[in-house]
């Protein structure tokens, strides 16, 4: 795919008319999931009938075939093995699923941070509650952006009994970008283990699985990658499929076989099968453009209001630290009330995140998103800034 300038607006706009949104208002909290485009729509309702009317013959003898061929395009989109991938329906049922069945030991540590998903906290330490383990937890603060800085603030907080260290790869409260293949390649020196919780990143950045440098890593695709709701992705390097011990109950597949941590009895096809659609879709934008092009939406509005006085932005200034994701908070409003004033006074949705102690509000453009949407964001602001 050649390249495509993010501010070409005769190119953009084709894209956005094969998005059917809501008139009701403007949608920027699309980090929740990503609205699928039209084609995938229709894809899934085609999918829905055609399983509907062949019923259990469609289970008992298409499926299979159908579900490998996803996988296969799921394993030359992320550049490994189709073994080496098990569909799941979200990132943090893969999540659960490798903290879970890894091989812990009483009185190991996971070392995580505080700006991890929260769900992501609440699988360590309920895994740590139940094997006797120590968490540690790492505090980096938004605005750092030195790399060697961050790799510091990790390596310190490493301890001799340190078995597993959990990298997010995109802040879903801010839109920071990790420097993941670093801290993997540091925990890996360490001999530990980096589990990469990759939620917001694939299809949102222009990378292949094996940058990242881990052997187990955690993704959506209802997210960036534009698959029905329901959809999430677990890489386990193959070597190590073996070291994971099933979630779900299952004695029929083999150790080394990733497919013994799938057995979640029926699942629907139709979302599965429609992840080909998107990827589809995907690939005719390309991921170098379809990143530059959310980044361009995110500083569409946060060029406008970062230095005005009162007004904080929680997203680093370095455009190669953030894609799509941003976040902001104006002084003497509290977050919820900007959230519900930008609703009921302008029509824009966006949702409250919290860091540390703090309330922010996120902002999360998507390709079915203009610059007029992210110029009303910035006015918005800019009236209610403290004035100067």
């Amino acid at each position: 795919m050649p390249d495509i300038r993010p501010d070409d607006e005769s190119y953009w706009s084709t894209i956005r008319a094969q998005y059917t949104r809501s008139p009701d208002f403007i949608n920027l909290e699309n980090g929740y999931f990503g609205m699928p485009a039209d084609p995938v729509r229709a894809a899934l309702k085609r999918y829905q009938d055609e399983v509907d009317a062949e019923n259990a013959f469609f289970l008992r003898k298409r499926w299979a075939a159908r579900l490998a061929h996803v996988k296969a395009l799921l394993a030359d989109f992320t550049g490994v093995a189709h073994d080496e991938l098990l569909i799941t329906r979200s990132a943090v049922e893969s999540l659960n699923i490798v903290f879970q069945g890894y091989p812990f030991e009483p009185g190991d540590a996971i070392l995580m941070a505080r700006h991890d998903y929260d769900f992501s906290h609440d699988i360590v330490r309920m895994v740590a509650e139940r094997k006797g383990l120590s968490v540690i937890e790492v505090d980096v603060p938004h605005d750092l952006e030195d790399e060697d800085a961050i790799a510091a603030l990790y390596a310190d907080a490493i301890t001799p009994r340190t078995r597993v260290l959990l990298i997010t790869h995109i802040v879903h409260r801010t839109g920071r970008i990790m420097p993941v293949a670093r801290l993997a390649a540091l925990a890996r020196a360490r001999g530990i283990d980096p589990i990469v919780d990759g939620a917001h990143a694939l299809a949102q950045l222009d990378y292949r699985i094996p940058q990242l440098g881990t052997p187990f890593a955690a993704f959506n695709l209802h997210k960036w990658v534009g698959a029905p709701l329901g959809t999430g992705l677990l890489y386990i390097a193959r070597e190590r499929i073996a070291d994971i011990a099933p979630l779900y109950g299952d004695v029929t597949f083999a150790r080394t076989d990733i497919d013994k941590l799938g057995a979640f009895g029926t699942v629907p096809p139709a979302p599965i099968m429609a992840i080909e659609d998107a990827l589809a879709f995907h690939a005719a934008i390309g991921s170098r453009n379809k990143e530059a092009r959310l980044r361009w939406l995110a500083r569409r509005w946060m060029d406008q209001v970062r230095d005005l006085p009162g007004v904080r932005v929680y997203t680093p200034r370095d455009p190669r630290l953030h894609g799509a994701l941003g976040a902001f908070g104006i002084d003497g409003i509290p977050a919820a009330e900007i959230v519900r004033r930008l609703m009921d006074e302008h029509r824009i949705f966006t949702v409250i995140r919290k860091f540390g102690g703090t309330e922010i509000v996120r902002v999360t453009p998507h390709l079915y998103n203009g610059p007029e949407d992210l110029d009303a964001l910035a006015a918005a602001i800019r009236q209610w800034a403290p004035p100067r």
